[in-house]
């Protein structure tokens, strides 16, 4: 296991772990977790108001240097050679195998597993990409004094309708909170001008904001490949990032345990399909709710006012409901609303 970086490294991300996401974690992470969100707060266009608390945590909040590290060391513990601060490069795929050269070592193996990003190597090297939309998103963070910290410690919030193709958010952490926004590709120039705003919103000056960076968010069509050969994508690499959420991590556990299976038993042909089997139902639903919280927030507010709308989200953002159409009767109507405009009828 390579990364070019040297840990404990940071990564642009939200840092939100869904407990669907928690449920397929392979080792405890309670000592990484900074915050635990059960509440969410949603508007659309900074103004109309849906607020919500569940009677159980809905998302643990973390930073990747630290949870990424941890994960590293656990790795390291059960025997996994991990080389950090050494490059990847001049990857050769062929029949039998894959060769590279890691830092300054040459070496070759059986299987490639490519979880090297959204702008990763191995997915150059194997011939794929295709078929992914990307779109980008910029964040940045501020101590908790320059926020009314009661109002945000437990909660997530999330602004509809201020970025075209995402949304708005702001995230507690330990000793600061998170703000970001999202959107297609092409708002890549106007990124900081609709994080400054959110800021605004939130009472917060824009020049507090620190660590501003911008990351890629690369969001795969169904049925694209994610192998070939012998070569696996998982995560980012594989444009794994959920269209509606923004978030990756659960699709990155979900596809690293798949990979890992396949190769396993020697069956990397097999990991396409295992892998459409367990993400591209919920994947569907959610370029859905993408379409409809992108042109109609207002009726995304309206939906989740709705008597089980909340629960049903809850159930999915906790791993108990596997696809919307599992959410229980009261809560089918507004969603097929919310279905009914995302296509356009």
């Amino acid at each position: 296991m390579a990364d070019k970086a040297r840990f404990p490294r940071d990564k642009p991300c939200g840092g939100g772990l869904t407990g669907r996401a928690l449920r397929h974690l392979p080792c405890d992470v309670a000592s990484v977790i900074e915050r635990v969100v059960d509440r969410m707060v949603l508007r659309a266009g900074y103004r109309t108001t849906v607020d919500r608390t569940s009677r159980e945590p809905l998302i643990a909040m973390t930073q990747r240097r630290r949870l990424d590290l941890l994960l590293a060391e656990q790795a390291a513990a059960e025997g996994v050679d991990f080389r950090d601060g050494a490059r990847v490069s001049d990857i050769e795929l062929d029949e039998s195998g894959v060769s590279a050269r890691i830092g300054e070592a040459r070496v070759r193996a059986s299987f490639l597993v490519g979880a090297d990003g959204a702008n990763g190597a191995v997915a150059r090297a194997a011939g794929l990409g295709d078929g992914i939309v990307r779109g980008v998103a910029l964040e940045g963070n501020v101590p908790w004094d320059a926020l009314e910290r009661s109002d945000y410690e437990s909660a997530a919030w999330v602004e509809l309708g201020v970025v075209p193709g995402g949304y708005g958010w702001v995230f507690p952490k330990g000793d600061h909170a998170n703000l970001g926004v999202g959107g297609w590709m092409e708002e890549g120039p106007r990124l900081r001008d609709h994080l400054d705003r959110l800021a605004r919103a939130h009472a917060v000056d824009p020049a507090r904001l620190g660590d501003v960076r911008g990351h890629r968010l690369p969001m795969r069509a169904l049925g694209t490949p994610a192998a070939r050969g012998r070569a696996l994508l998982v995560g980012d690499a594989a444009g794994l990032v959920d269209p509606l959420s923004g978030d990756g991590m659960y699709e990155a556990f979900v596809s690293a345990r798949l990979a890992a299976q396949a190769v396993v038993a020697g069956r990397p042909d097999a990991y396409e399909a295992s892998l459409s089997a367990a993400l591209d139902r919920h994947a569907a639903a959610s370029w859905k709710a993408k379409r409809a919280a992108d042109r109609y927030p207002r009726a995304c507010v309206w939906a989740l006012r709705a008597p089980g709308v909340f629960g049903a989200i809850s159930g999915l953002l906790r791993g108990e409901l596997a696809h919307p159409s599992e959410a229980p009767r009261i809560a089918r109507p507004p969603l097929r609303v919310l279905a009914r405009l995302a296509r356009g009828t």
